[in-house]
């Protein structure tokens, strides 16, 4: 179905009239970063310690000499085959930003329960060049409830998103970020987590289509979304002269 067609000048007064909604949402973001920022902070007390390329190292040693830490928690389980599409989407977005964060401080590692050679073997296949550990053996998936175990999924309720849901609405792996700060002695406290559509903002795929003629086009959340070596590849249009 199409939109209305009209004249420009109605299009620019409609136009007008959403650009200050625009200016709103703006500035009610500015507003919730400040308070994002002003949340108070947990120390970590707990000893966790990741697989990674490099041998075993601890949740200080992920921040590779930088204060600051965003640990995106990435669905692929110890058994997966392959990487959430819903995790892998996002993470088509990060190898840009890499040496903007690195820059102003801040580090970004990707955390799954795989062994790391499922990790490894997947990283290649999609070609990303960020960090990625394996927390198996680590209870910090399921501290920070992105991890249920079976006796969990048996429950009433299980915890994700700040909220109690029930088990079917969940699964054994669930999507979301983390941030951490590291003092000067070392203290490490754990500052902001997001959780299921919390670091949408993330995806710019999904920005440029907020603002496409057809929007998201969707029919649920990011159904339309794959690994991108699994959408077809498009005719080539035939040249002229072929």
């Amino acid at each position: 179905m199409q939109n209305q067609v009209v004249s420009r000048e109605e299009w620019n007064k409609a136009r007008r009239s959403l650009l200050l909604k625009e200016k709103e949402a703006t500035h009610l973001r500015d507003k919730l970063n400040a308070e994002r920022m002003a949340l108070p902070w947990v120390k970590v007390d707990k000893d966790y310690a990741f697989d990674t390329p490099q041998g075993r190292k601890s949740l200080a040693d992920l921040f590779d000499g930088r204060s600051q830490l965003m640990i995106y928690h990435f669905m692929l389980g110890p058994d997966w085959e392959a990487g959430c599409p819903g995790c892998s989407f996002l993470s088509d977005h990060v190898d840009g930003a890499l040496p903007h964060l690195n820059n102003h401080d801040v580090t970004w590692v990707a955390v799954s329960r795989a062994p790391m050679e499922k990790i490894e073997a997947y990283k290649k296949r999609m070609g990303w060049k960020f960090p990625w550990v394996s927390s198996s053996g680590s209870d910090f998936n399921f501290d920070y409830h992105v991890s249920f175990t079976p006796d969990d999924l048996k429950q009433d309720m299980v915890v994700y998103n700040f909220t109690a849901i029930p088990p079917a609405e969940a699964h054994d792996e669930l999507p979301g970020l983390s941030a951490f700060y590291k003092n000067d002695r070392g203290e490490i406290f754990h500052t902001y987590s997001s959780y299921a559509r919390g670091p949408e903002e993330l995806i710019g795929t999904l920005m440029i289509l907020d603002r496409a003629p057809k929007g998201r086009n969707e029919d649920s959340t990011m159904n339309f979304v794959k690994r991108h070596d699994e959408y077809e590849t498009a005719p080539k249009a035939q040249s002229c002269c072929h």
